[in-house]
C-alpha cells in the first residue's frame, strides 16, 4: 500500500466517522412522537397506580452506568415539580433488562412521556432537549384538559447548549 492510498483510506474513514457522529448529534435528545401499538404503547404494567402523575409521566430507563441519567433525572425533576399532575418514574434497566427489548431502548437515558392514560405520547433518546420537552408536555397537558381555559407553564426552559 502506498503513502498516498494510505492517507487517502485515512481521510475517507475519518470522514465517515465524522458524518456518523453528526448525524447520532442531531437526533439525540430529539422528539419523536409514537403510535406504538400493543405492549409497547402503554406503560401501565411498569409501576403501582400510584407512580403515575395524573396528567402526564415521565418515564426514564435508565442503567447504573449511565453518565448522563443524574443530570436527566434532576432536569425531569424540575419540569415535574413545575406543573400540578406530573411526575418521573425511573426504571432500572439493569434490574428489569426485558424492558429494553420491550420499549426498543437503545440508549439511556431514554424517555419516554407519557399520557394520563399511560400511553406513550413521546420519546426522547438520550437527554431531552428542553425546549422540546417543553413543547411535547404542552400538548399532553393540553391534550388532556381540552375546554378548559388553563395552559400548560413552559416558562424557564433553557437550552443547556
Amino acid at each position: 500500500m502506498t503513502v498516498i492510498v494510505a492517507v487517502a483510506v485515512l481521510v475517507g474513514v475519518l470522514a465517515l466517522a465524522t458524518l456518523l457522529g453528526l448525524l447520532l448529534r442531531a437526533k439525540t435528545g430529539r422528539a419523536r412522537t409514537t403510535t406504538a401499538p400493543g405492549d409497547a404503547g402503554t406503560v401501565a404494567d411498569l409501576a403501582p397506580p400510584t407512580a403515575f402523575g395524573t396528567r402526564a409521566t415521565l418515564v426514564q430507563f435508565s442503567t447504573p452506568t449511565c453518565a448522563r441519567c443524574p443530570a436527566t433525572a434532576r432536569h425531569l425533576n424540575s419540569v415535574a415539580a413545575r406543573h400540578d399532575g406530573v411526575t418521573r418514574l425511573e426504571i432500572d434497566l439493569a434490574e428489569h433488562p426485558g424492558l429494553a427489548g420491550r420499549f426498543n431502548v437503545l440508549q439511556t437515558p431514554t424517555v419516554l412521556l407519557v399520557d394520563a392514560s399511560r400511553t406513550v405520547r413521546t420519546r426522547f433518546g438520550g437527554p431531552p432537549r428542553p425546549p422540546e420537552l417543553a413543547a411535547a408536555l404542552a400538548t399532553v397537558l393540553t391534550a388532556g384538559t381540552a375546554g378548559t381555559t388553563g395552559t400548560a407553564d413552559t416558562t424557564g426552559t433553557q437550552e443547556s447548549r
